[in-house]
């Protein structure tokens, strides 16, 4: 089996339940943050839509400098479930598109982390596609689970029923 074979169903469960939590977004409390040295449901939704950008990053390109990437001049926060909802789609359709069809030696292929000199970690692509890019999401899907039990949100079933929704 191909390893983008294994990768793509993963991705695409993950995708789904991730969309499941974030369809329940309360568009009147995006700006809560249960801590004050934590993102807000806003900043944490649009944290796991940018998660995208990370799945292509690592097949698109051998390196990513973190002190060349910046923010666009005129970039302005999400600020609705609708926009929250539309940013996560396009973002995940276009890494699952730069996944699709990588042959084994693309994916086995180094890849690396910097900020300047400093290296974080250079890994096979499909490596960082496990840890750096799924893992990633779903760590901040858990996060958004607790956000979502405090504004005591029904979340979905994820990985099997949840205490609000049967499977």
């Amino acid at each position: 089996m191909a390893i983008v074979d294994a990768l793509l169903p993963e991705f695409d469960h993950e995708i789904a339940a991730t969309r499941r939590l974030l369809d329940r977004l309360p568009d009147d409390r995006l700006g809560w943050q249960p801590h004050p040295k934590s993102m807000t449901l806003a900043a944490l939704s649009e944290h796991i839509g940018q998660l995208g950008v990370w799945g292509q990053l690592p097949l698109e390109q051998p390196a990513v400098d973190l002190e060349t990437m910046t923010r666009p001049p005129d970039y302005q926060p999400l600020a609705s479930k609708a926009a929250l909802l539309a940013h996560f789609d396009t973002r995940m359709a276009a890494a699952r598109a730069a996944l699709a069809g990588r042959t084994d030696a693309e994916l086995m292929a180094p890849w690396t982390l910097r900020r300047g000199a400093r290296e974080f970690f250079t890994m096979p692509k499909a490596s960082c596609w496990r840890t750096f890019v799924m893992n990633h999401l779903i760590h901040h899907r858990g996060q958004l689970t607790v956000y979502l039990r405090e504004l005591d949100v029904p979340l979905p079933s994820i990985y099997g029923p949840s205490a609000d929704e049967a499977m």
